[in-house]
């Protein structure tokens, strides 16, 4: 799931309600706020080889390819002695047809990106409980691409960027430059801590229990991450590398005057999968940012992934391991803080066994695909 960038993302204050107390022997001041924010993403979406069985060039509107179209609303409270309550709901949604996006567990869930409320401390950090985006979408850190449709996730069909249900996270003050963060995703499954219900049915999946650790360092234009975290499946086991699997991610982000450069890794492992089946996979990816002018931003990006146990049925259909390649590059223009306007082109080489699609993360099963196209369009911040 895509991250909301901070740099450009505004935020309009709906309200702010000023509360004057006394607590105890000592006045305090308390204060609250409400914001509404989002942003609004479309265009135009172009891909080769794009049918079932691959073959056929599709054009189609675009939408959240670029990132997320979404709309929230968030608040706060100022409790005294350093101390916050605090909020946020925010639901993901598809700007050409105007519907609600999915989420992990229902396809129609009103709030499907995040909605948890939490108390922090300037010393002590944040908790957390509700829904949240997973934790491994750290991964949008070491992105050069910002977690577009043609990035991290395309070579690992989606299982960098899920999103968690009933989450209890912990998010660390910042230590010297380094943070922690902890999440838990309680399955819910009666009789089973680490199993989950099946939510297919509703347009869901079939999640187990979700934990994850992110690590960060950041200082001086330097920034590395560590991340690790396990999905697991209905009963409680890694049972699909793609979907309920153990995940690692490394990686780091160096900015030197107007270019980021990028660098990262990513293993998974699937002990329970079927026999034959892929069970491990290394993800690599280097890339680049630069910022021209003010105005105009290139982005480049290089992908490769090696799955093993790569296999092809005698229908010719691959079963998702071996190896692909993912090149991207892509141009931002900001006509202002808030609007952009953003081309993007990437091409992707399967091997024999896999089929990774250029966008969003999947395996169409088509041996060997060969798949190139772009997007184009406007996003628009508020």
């Amino acid at each position: 799931m895509k991250q909301v960038k901070p740099s450009f993302i505004g935020a309009k204050t709906l309200c702010a309600l000023a509360l004057m107390g006394a607590f105890s022997a000592q006045a305090q001041a308390q204060t609250s706020s409400v914001t509404i924010y989002g942003r609004i993403v479309a265009g135009v979406d172009f891909q080769t080889n794009a049918g079932a069985n691959g073959q056929g060039s599709k054009w189609s509107a675009a939408d959240n390819q670029w990132g997320t179209s979404m709309i929230g609303f968030k608040g706060t409270e100022d409790l005294g002695g350093g101390t916050n309550a605090f909020f946020l709901i925010e639901s993901g949604f598809n700007s050409s047809k105007g519907r609600v996006n999915g989420t992990d567990t229902s396809n129609s869930a009103l709030f499907n990106r995040r909605s948890y409320v939490g108390l922090s401390s300037a010393t002590a950090g944040s908790i957390k409980l509700g829904k949240n985006l997973f934790i491994n979408n750290d991964v949008w850190f070491l992105d050069p691409t910002g977690q577009q449709a043609i990035g991290t996730t395309t070579l690992v069909n989606g299982r960098n960027w899920p999103g968690a249900s009933n989450i209890i996270e912990y998010n660390s003050p910042d230590m010297g430059g380094f943070t922690v963060n902890l999440q838990t995703s309680l399955g819910e499954k009666p009789g089973s801590f680490n199993g989950g219900n099946d939510n297919s049915a509703v347009g869901g999946n079939s999640d187990g229990r979700k934990d994850g650790i992110s690590l960060a360092y950041q200082k001086n234009g330097l920034e590395l991450r560590a991340i690790y975290d396990v999905i697991r499946d209905a009963n409680g086991n890694y049972n699909d590398l793609w979907k309920h699997s153990k995940e690692l991610i490394l990686g780091g982000t160096y900015k030197i005057d107007k270019l980021k450069m990028f660098v990262g890794y990513e293993n998974l492992r699937a002990p329970n999968a079927n026999p034959g089946a892929p069970d491990r996979a290394n993800h690599y990816w280097l890339g680049a940012n630069y910022d021209v002018t003010s105005q105009l931003q290139l982005v480049g990006a290089w992908f490769h992934v090696n799955a093993n146990n790569a296999a092809v049925d005698a229908t010719g259909k691959g079963n998702g391991g071996g190896t692909a390649n993912l090149y991207m590059a892509g141009i931002n223009y900001f006509l202002s803080k808030r609007t952009l306007l953003y081309v993007d082109v990437g091409t992707v080489r399967n091997g024999t066994g896999a089929g990774h699609v250029l966008e969003n993360g999947s395996d169409n099963g088509v041996s060997g695909l060969k798949q190139t196209g772009g997007y184009f369009g406007i996003a628009h911040s508020f």
